[in-house]
């Protein structure tokens, strides 16, 4: 089926054929991620969009000698198959399969481990800069979207880069699209460089007339090169990416072959820092993901004749959309703010209903919470919906800009905990230690839907300072009939008598009750507390858990600096004398689904079973 793809074993294999082969195997390589994705999920339209640049660049350069930096690394799939992982490119993002992000542990060929956006210049610098001091042969090449341009530190970097003594690359994969829609003055600055007619020829042509110039003596030549600056920037405007201190070519067509392999040829030698600017469609050759690449971004399995996806359509994200909308009606101060994530944060219908209190501010965490506590600080009601991983990249504003300040900022933390698939860089396990050190700061961990209603209602209410209210990808999990949330600080579910008590948060209540149902079918009474607001703790469940004997927590999350760690430390100030067991999270998770990584990390119910088993009348902590 495929003529040319199953022939690649490596990149050398690309260095005889001609661009007709080499268009072929973009179009055999597609076809392959398509259906990839189609049984495992994954990125689909940022990869299908940079395969031509991605054959042009394994052509051209000479990895692993050469390196490339991708930026997120979701677009990486094309270099995985390239990179002799054909053959298991059907196990991406599997439990044991390929990662969906360049990993270093699994291939010579990924330089660099990425799965947040905007550090792949940084990163790039750093290996260039290494392989200066060792002198050691290679060109370094980052690859990075125009959303992850949006991102401070890309900004950093290109500061730092600029100066660089020698050729450093710099490719913008430039397809007008992060996940949502690019927003902003960088997004705007790129339009301009798309649509300058004749920008590139009359560059070209005034920098080859100027150059002719003659130079006689030091003062002359210092004269000139000025004159020759100023007139440059008279004639065309220059891009920032020039005044950053890098030679700036483009913009590039990113699927014309011929053309990409010309200008990858010449870049490679130029002995300075270089800026490439090349044009891509996002979701190029499926026509499902070219109408709907926001749709077609990150996407669970579907059917390729249809592209329809099985996934459900209520999630814990579409309830806190359509909550903040009911809100929104009725409270003219409440805004609504993300970072790129529009869509994966449900805010879509918050956006069209009221578009003048929607902010998407591009992938820029840190500067969504600042701006967040500079609207709170002006009377506003601000709502950050941030997935769980992301908002680590904000946590010195958390601090410095709302929290000290005491200013209403709710922190809609999205994905928190395990969230499968997308892996180590994604899981939501750090919010929880890193948000409990802050003071000023009330968290809330909802089971379900009706609780995540009633948490967003008291976080812009009833609490006072920067409140999150965390819940988990997907939908609402096992709930006993004759369970009934009291939407309370904490809630007691089971007989008063019980021989132990099961204490824990969010959705991991759903896999307690499943083993409180196992354990009490074998002759045991259990009884589960239940925290509904996580910090601060309320002083009654602690005095409650107290009368325990033994008493076993279990967290979906890093365990060091956790909730259990902190009510362990609550109990022993009520004087508790018992047993005490905590179970969380103590490595970075791995690609797997949701149930197989808590499976393997002991917090389902069989886990949550097989701890009480073991350790009823265990040691303390």
């Amino acid at each position: 089926m495929y003529h040319i793809l199953n022939k690649i074993k490596s990149p050398k294999d690309l260095r005889g054929l001609s661009v007709k082969e080499l268009e072929l195997l973009c179009r055999e390589i597609r076809h392959k991620i398509i259906h990839a994705v189609a049984a495992n999920g994954g990125h689909l339209a940022s990869n299908l969009g940079v395969v031509d640049l991605t054959v042009a660049l394994h052509q051209v350069f000479d990895l692993p000698t050469d390196q490339i930096v991708w930026d997120v690394g979701h677009q990486s799939y094309t270099h995985k198959i390239l990179t002799g992982r054909l053959d298991r490119i059907d196990t991406i993002r599997t439990k044991g399969g390929l990662s969906g992000y360049p990993n270093r542990t699994e291939s010579e060929y990924d330089s660099f481990n990425t799965g947040h956006s905007s550090t792949s210049i940084s990163a790039a610098l750093g290996i260039a800069q290494a392989k200066k001091m060792k002198k050691e042969p290679g060109h370094v090449i980052a690859v990075i979207g125009d959303g992850a341009l949006t991102g401070g530190l890309a900004y950093e970097g290109l500061n730092n880069a600029g100066r660089f003594d020698g050729n450093f690359i710099v490719i913008l994969n430039d397809n007008t699209m992060s996940i949502s829609r690019n927003v902003g003055s960088i997004s705007r600055h790129l339009s301009a460089l798309r649509t300058t007619p004749g920008y590139l020829k009359a560059k070209g042509d005034v920098e080859s007339v100027l150059d002719r110039i003659p130079v006689v003596g030091a003062p002359v030549y210092r004269v000139i090169s000025h004159s020759k600056a100023l007139m440059k920037r008279v004639l065309y405007n220059s891009t920032i990416f020039e005044d950053m201190g890098f030679a700036y070519y483009g913009p590039f067509h990113g699927h014309d072959m011929e053309q990409l392999l010309e200008v990858l040829q010449s870049v490679k030698r130029i002995d300075r820092p270089v800026f490439l600017h090349i044009m891509t469609k996002k979701g190029r050759g499926y026509p499902f993901a070219e109408k709907d690449p926001g749709v077609f971004h990150g996407v669970s399995g579907f059917d390729v004749k249809t592209g329809k996806s099985a996934a459900s359509s209520t999630n814990f994200s579409s309830v806190f959309g359509n909550t903040l909308c009911q809100m929104a009606e009725k409270d003219p101060t409440i805004c609504a703010i993300t970072a790129a994530m529009q869509e994966g944060t449900a805010l879509t219908g918050f956006a069209k209903q009221f578009p003048q209190r929607f902010f998407d501010v591009g992938i820029a965490e840190q500067h969504a919470i600042t701006f967040a506590g500079g609207l709170a600080s002006a009377g506003m009601l601000p709502v950050c919906a941030i997935y769980s991983s992301f908002l680590q990249r904000g946590f010195d504003q958390i601090i410095h800009d709302a929290a000290i300040q005491k200013v209403k900022v709710v922190l809609a933390v999205d994905r928190a905990g395990v969230v499968g698939e997308d892996g180590e860089t994604h899981q939501g396990i750090f919010d929880v230690p890193f948000l409990n050190s802050v003071p000023n700061v009330t968290i809330y961990c909802p089971a379900y839907y009706d609780e995540l209603t009633h948490a967003l209602t008291e976080a812009c209410y009833i609490q006072e300072g920067v409140v999150a209210v965390r819940y988990p990808r997907g939908k609402e999990l096992y709930c006993p009939d004759d369970f009934e949330s009291s939407f309370q600080a904490f809630d007691c579910y089971g007989e008063e008598e019980a021989e132990c008590l099961l204490v824990t948060y969010g959705r991991l209540f759903s896999y307690a009750c499943k083993a409180k149902e196992t354990l009490e079918a074998q002759g045991k009474r259990i009884r589960i507390l239940k925290l509904n607001r996580i910090k601060p703790i309320d002083p009654y469940a602690v005095s409650l858990a107290a009368q325990y004997e033994r008493v076993f927590f279990f967290e979906e999350g890093i365990q060091q600096g956790g909730i259990g760690e902190h009510f362990y430390y609550l109990l022993g100030q009520e004087g508790f004398q018992g047993r005490y067991h905590l179970s969380g999270i103590h490595q970075f998770v791995k690609q797997a689904t949701v149930a197989q990584s808590l499976i393997d990390l002991g917090l389902d119910d069989s886990g949550m079973v097989e701890m009480i088993m073991k350790h009823d009348g265990a040691n303390r902590l």
